[in-house]
């Protein structure tokens, strides 16, 4: 995503640099591009110019990467090991030079060659690894353990497309591949010397020993190779260096030769195609049988190569898996690697012969397990025949975790079958299918859930039962996120006068940004704060103008609800609040309204065709009030594609409002609440995730709170999720539906919102209804509280000042001491 150049390179973040340091970075710069890649200055175009820049900057990474890693295994340090499907980690160049002190001698090596430091930066692809908060939270916090000094490892897939790449047309979305690696990734060590069998299906032979001892032995029947690629993450000021090993599947025989000469050229390839798609693409649509069998083959070929790889580190170290808990920490980023228990015993029983209770305890001390949402389909589980044809050890093992599992639970709680079929990791109903939550709950040592209030809720909701039989097993850690990428990087005019306010201990300590408090009335303060605001608006609005053709006036409010597009997260109430609006300022030209711009972005899975329609109605809506000179430019509504880190980096710094107005209950925490908040904008949102906790920080007058509560949608439930009552009561939601179900905002097809309108009649599960005078009544707070620009500047530095609290590094912090057992170097 190109952007115009950040407002206001903050001096404190890009000291003058030592000479030597630009001098010896030049010389770098040009050494690459000449011996590397093979270009000359003049020939040499911006993208050839950031991957010499960036192999330059990487070199400088590299010997303390490799003596950290010794030093690591020589002290015997414990290591912590994060599985996760997604890292979302965007560009790097930035960061890295950021977090290396590099940033005056980049720029001051490069300006006597004439090259732009920031169309650098713009050149460099995101890597598209990540979907969503999922996937940004592996990152924050692959960067907060080495800015503390942990020593870990990342493990994920090295997907050749990753997520896809978003275009609308004509408000329809198109799902396109993601083409990051189209030019290589400078950033990324291949290892082709590190390569781990992984195998799917076959046969499981009883091997007899003994009269008393039965040996398992999985032959697989398709096998898939698991090469490595490495990348560098880079604490801040350099002080310590973590590994990302990313992997990417590999046909064990790439062609078969006998098809190929006899003239099936495709057929030739086809074991070849089958195998890397494996990591082709994230989340690939599992609407259809082979779509699930992709999915379940993507999360056991990531994990059982992450656990091959650390077993075997740790043997040529330790020479005994007995030693793995105490010097390993497998961490479980949400449900998806939740096979890594039963991959973990089998390693152990199958193939270092340690005897099954021995070998259960060295699981379950080892796991932990993060789990981020309460919404069953994430929660994961797999038909038992699939599991039994893709992974058949696994399920005799599943089987055998389950049955000593319920042995336990009929000992504490006999006669009572209910709480046998609640813990059950195998659900009988409906089909027998293996529950993957249930799994890590069973095979780890510690459970926590992301924010304070969604914790609660798995001890009264989707863990309740087993809350009762592990009391102290669930616990939790709020989310955080890294302020040196979401203040220091993406707004450094804001970082420059927060270092002036504060000093520069705000660099290292997100904490002393409460140093901010006393100026937050303060006139000249304020005027100072709210320039900076005012800079980065209009840089997005430029962007808007030029690559959207669409022109936002920087004066508006700001009103930005970014993130993956779900019923849950609730778009829908944000846009049928702006037909409401729409109809409002039509109907009294004469009221002062306030200018309000609202911004959307985010993706709808590929077959989540309810919220493909969602991003539907909001470009129908746009395209009609946008276009209608009744309105005067009050109100402007614009939907930015293809949402990804680089987007966000340029919308954050410029949002006054943050809209988080999930149904109560339903978000696990939200980061982007948090990033919203530390640059300044407002909070409009419901009583859910990590909202609850920002709010008790920022306080009550600096948030706007609306809607029903966890426990109020709970209740509303029980008596029925029809809308139609709440529709009769508000004339404005009514009349909003009618038009959209009429087809005023769909001339071309009237029908299209129907059933849309119909579903929220009779089965609005997620309350919009039920919240949208609340909601309708919080936003014309937000109008009073913008009307009085002291007030709204007061309560914007007070955002700012009062959120260190939700960095990644406090997070990561209480990991370390509460449940990984490691040191933390501050």
């Amino acid at each position: 995503m190109d952007s115009p150049t950040p407002p206001g390179a903050a001096a404190i973040l890009a000291p003058t640099a030592r000479a030597g340091d630009a001098a010896s970075l030049r010389e770098s710069i040009l050494h690459k591009l000449t011996y590397d890649l093979g270009k000359s200055r003049l020939g040499a175009r911006d993208r050839d110019w950031f991957i010499a820049t960036a192999l330059a900057v990487r070199e400088r990474i590299v010997d303390r990467w490799i003596d950290l890693t010794r030093a690591t295994y020589q002290s015997g340090a414990k290591q912590v090991y994060y599985l996760s499907l997604e890292f979302l980690i965007g560009r790097l160049l930035r960061d890295n030079v950021c977090n290396l002190g590099l940033v005056g001698a980049i720029r001051e090596a490069l300006e006597p060659l004439g090259v732009d430091v920031e169309k650098l930066r713009i050149a460099e692809p995101d890597a598209a690894l990540g979907n969503g908060g999922l996937g940004r939270l592996a990152a924050c916090f692959m960067e907060s353990m080495a800015s503390l000094s942990i020593p870990a490892f990342g493990y994920g897939i090295r997907y050749d497309h990753g997520l896809f790449r978003q275009i609308i047309r004509d408000g329809w979305q198109h799902e396109f591949p993601e083409d990051w690696l189209n030019f290589g990734n400078p950033w990324e060590f291949a290892r082709p010397e590190i390569s781990h069998t992984i195998g799917f299906g076959g046969t499981v032979e009883a091997v007899n020993l003994s009269e008393a001892q039965v040996k398992h032995v999985w032959k697989p029947g398709e096998t898939v190779q698991a090469v490595a690629y490495d990348t560098p993450i880079v604490g801040w000021r350099g002080v310590h260096v973590n590994t990302l090993r990313l992997w990417s599947a590999r046909a064990t025989d790439p062609l078969r030769l006998d098809a190929f000469n006899s003239g099936d050229h495709i057929g030739a390839l086809s074991e070849k195609v089958r195998a890397e798609s494996i990591s082709k693409l994230l989340y690939p649509s599992d609407e259809s049988p082979a779509g699930q069998e992709l999915r379940l083959r993507q999360e056991y070929f990531f994990s059982s190569a992450a656990l091959q790889d650390l077993v075997r580190r740790h043997i040529r170290v330790y020479g005994d898996l007995r030693s793995l808990p105490d010097r390993v920490a497998i961490q479980l980023n949400d449900t998806h690697p939740a096979i890594v228990v039963a991959e973990l015993l089998r390693i152990c029983v199958d193939l270092h012969d340690i005897p099954w209770d021995e070998a259960w305890d060295i699981t379950r001390r080892t796991i932990s397990y993060t789990n981020h949402t309460l919404l069953p389909e994430a929660l994961e589980s797999w038909p038992v025949p699939l599991m039994e044809r893709l992974l058949p050890r696994h399920m005799q093992l599943i089987y055998l975790i389950n049955a000593f599992h319920l042995d336990e639970v009929r000992i504490k709680h006999p006669d009572d079958g209910r709480m046998l079929s609640s813990v059950s990791v195998i659900e009988e109903g409906h089909g027998r299918r293996v529950r993957m939550g249930h799994l890590a709950v069973v095979g780890s040592h510690k459970v926590n859930g992301v924010s304070a209030l969604h914790s609660d809720l798995l001890k009264t909701t989707v863990f309740s039962d087993f809350h009762t039989l592990f009391p102290g097993k669930l616990t939790n850690k709020t989310n955080g996120i890294t302020f040196r990428r979401w203040l220091q990087q993406c707004n450094p005019a804001l970082t420059s006068l927060l270092v002036e306010a504060c000093g520069p201990q705000v660099l290292d300590d997100a904490m002393a940004l409460e140093k901010l408090r006393p100026l937050a009335g303060d006139a000249a303060f304020q005027q100072k704060f709210a320039a900076v605001k005012r800079a980065n608006k209009q840089a997005l609005a430029a962007l808007v103008r030029d690559q959207h053709q669409l022109r936002i006036d920087p004066d508006a409010i700001f009103d930005v609800q970014i993130k993956r597009i779900h019923e849950y997260k609730r778009q829908l109430l944000n846009v049928l609040e702006a037909v409401a609006l729409y109809d409002e300022i039509r109907s009294q030209p004469t009221r002062s309204w306030v200018p309000r711009v609202k911004i959307f972005a985010g993706k709808a899975a590929s077959s989540y065709h309810r919220a493909k329609l969602i991003i539907k109605l909001a470009h129908d809506v746009a395209r009609v009030v946008n276009s209608d000179p009744t309105v005067r430019n009050l109100l402007k509504i614009a939907f930015l594609p293809n949402y990804n880190v680089s987007l966000a980096e340029i919308i954050v710094p410029a949002a006054d409002l943050s809209e988080q107005i999930s149904t109560a209950g339903m978000e696990a925490s939200g980061t982007g609440n948090m990033k919203l908040a530390l640059n300044g904008a407002l909070t409009i949102g419901t009583l859910d995730g990590a909202n609850v906790e920002i709010k008790e920080h920022v306080g009550d007058d600096n948030i706007f709170i609306f809607g029903l509560t966890t426990e109020q949608v709970a209740q509303h439930r029980a008596q029925g999720i029809q809308g139609a009552a709440s529709i009769e009561k508000s004339r404005r939601l009514k009349e909003a539906l009618e038009q959209v179900e009429a087809g005023v905002f769909s001339p071309d097809d009237p029908t299209r919102y129907r059933s849309l309108v119909a579903d929220l009649r009779a089965t609005d599960y997620f309350l919009v209804t039920a919240d949208f005078d609340s909601y309708y009544d919080a936003q014309r707070q937000v109008d009073e509280r913008w009307r009085d620009p002291k007030g709204w500047w007061r309560s914007a530095v007070l955002n700012t000042a009062n959120v260190g609290w939700f960095s990644s590094d406090r997070t990561i912090a209480e990991y370390a001491q509460e449940i990984w057992n490691v040191p933390v170097k501050r």
